[in-house]
């Protein structure tokens, strides 16, 4: 699995779960997160391929959902990398004084 907003690997021993606490240890960002999970759909309804899953509102925030499986593609890396390189083109073009 990688973290949804770093993208660093993260290993996970054969029968550890990830628990809601647990953090990646390169940007802190919560693991047990729809982020990070194999069912996660952006275009399916609640934004979960699970029907009985509860709503999440912010998909970057630890839960307690059951359903829970980390994924083993990374489908979301870095939710903020849009912001940051956009701010990046913006200053490259900008017109200077």
């Amino acid at each position: 699995m990688k973290c949804h907003e770093c993208g660093v690997e993260i290993v996970i021993e054969v029968g550890k779960k990830i628990f809601r606490q647990d953090t990646c240890k390169k940007c802190g960002s919560y693991l047990h997160c729809c982020l990070n999970c194999e069912l996660y759909d952006p275009v399916a309804w609640k934004e979960c391929r699970e029907p009985q899953a509860m709503r999440v509102n912010d998909k970057a925030v630890a839960n307690f959902c059951e359903y829970f499986i980390p994924a083993q593609a990374n489908k979301v890396t870095g939710t903020r990398r849009a912001d940051k390189a956009r701010n990046k083109l913006d200053d490259l073009f900008k017109k200077k004084d």
